[in-house]
């Protein structure tokens, strides 16, 4: 399948920057002042997986390789961007080529860290930016209203029914509302894709906090009661993270981490929970590939049949797909070798009709 990617958006002197940096262990230029990051940056990201070492264990296999995911570090995003001002109008072009909108918001205080509206209030900042993703959209349906209009005159029955769908968008788009909220079937979702609209696309917010200073959660204040209410009404994923901490683990080895963490307070990487979730709200999930040569997690849609998880090796095993060998995770972990999940009967054959299950050991045959 094609890479998907998360674009990590903000107002300036979030933290976004920051973020990526402990994301991809990568070092992108950081400043405390709006626009140090003009280019996007991206990086691809394993997706943290613990049952790959397991499998790597029980198949004795010379090489591990995860899940990826792309993200994409854009540049901060200030009020009037849907009408050019600032880069808004590459910062638009940059977010529109990803798949999800990671969201961050500051929910720290901190006087050496200047915040561009002069105050700390993430629900403003989520305001902000929503409504300059909204703007643009709404602009994007008038133009493609006006485009129908002839075939509107004419009386074409198609142009009627996507007219009648714009308008009643239109009308969501300017009430404030995201139009991934908008209630419409499959077949109007499909229309509205089309479009390529900001605000139809998968969002995952975060919540950056910063060891040893005012976080709204520790405080329980108010702007954060806040922000959980519109998480909750909105139905909205998020997850909390320290950047700046993550961003100075990042060089450290796994067990240092979390040694590192438990000294701070902190019960596990904010970092690895946010590439899961990225991961998990693009409706992705891995099963798995394992041999003395190599134990592999490989990225496909939830749902996807055989033949379409086959495709995501080599197109052979779509086209030409016979049957596959197939064993769960937590039998193929709890037995200990494929021969004796074998003679348990726990490894099954599998058609081209079989939902593959995340977490899947599978071994194609093709013809």
């Amino acid at each position: 399948m094609s890479k998907l990617s998360a674009g990590i958006v903000g107002l300036p002197n979030v933290g976004k920057s920051t973020l990526f940096n402990a994301l991809t262990k990568n070092t992108v230029e950081m400043a405390n002042y709006p626009f140090c990051t003009i280019d996007p940056t991206v990086g691809v990201v394993p997706v943290p997986d613990g049952r790959l070492a397991r499998l790597t264990e029980i198949s004795s296999s010379e090489e591990t390789l995860p899940a990826v995911m792309e993200f994409v570090d854009i540049a901060g995003l200030v009020k009037g961007a849907s009408a050019g001002e600032g880069l808004g109008n590459k910062f638009l072009a940059n977010i529109r080529e990803t798949d999800l909108i990671v969201e961050v918001v500051r929910i720290f205080e901190d006087s050496d860290i200047h915040h561009v509206s002069g105050t700390i209030d993430p629900m403003g900042d989520i305001e902000t930016i929503n409504l300059e993703l909204i703007l643009a959209d709404t602009e994007t349906v008038s133009k493609r209203l006006l485009s129908l209009e002839k075939d509107v005159k004419r009386g074409d029955k198609t142009a009627l029914q996507e007219k009648a769908l714009l308008e009643q968008l239109s009308q969501h788009l300017q009430s404030g509302q995201l139009a991934n909220s908008l209630d419409v079937s499959d077949e109007e979702k499909k229309l509205i894709r089309s479009l390529s609209l900001l605000s139809m696309k998968q969002f995952l917010y975060v919540c950056n906090k910063k060891q040893d200073g005012y976080n709204l959660d520790d405080q329980n204040d108010d702007r954060w009661q806040e922000l959980v209410n519109f998480f909750e009404q909105s139905k909205s994923e998020y997850v909390v993270v320290d950047a700046g901490m993550e961003h100075e683990l990042k060089d450290l080895e796994e067990g240092e981490k979390n040694e590192f963490r438990r000294e701070y307070g902190a019960q596990d990487s904010g970092v690895e929970a946010l590439i899961r979730s990225a991961y998990n709200r693009l409706g992705l999930m891995s099963y798995f590939t394992t041999g003395e040569k190599e134990t592999r997690a490989w990225t496909v849609p939830i749902g996807s049949t055989g033949p379409e998880a086959g495709a995501a090796i080599h197109t052979d095993f779509q086209t030409k797909y016979i049957r596959a060998q197939v064993i769960s995770f937590d039998d193929l972990a709890a037995i200990g070798s494929k021969a004796a999940a074998r003679d348990q009967g726990k490894l099954r054959t599998e058609g081209k009709e079989y939902i593959v299950q995340d977490g899947d050991v599978i071994e194609f045959m093709h013809s």
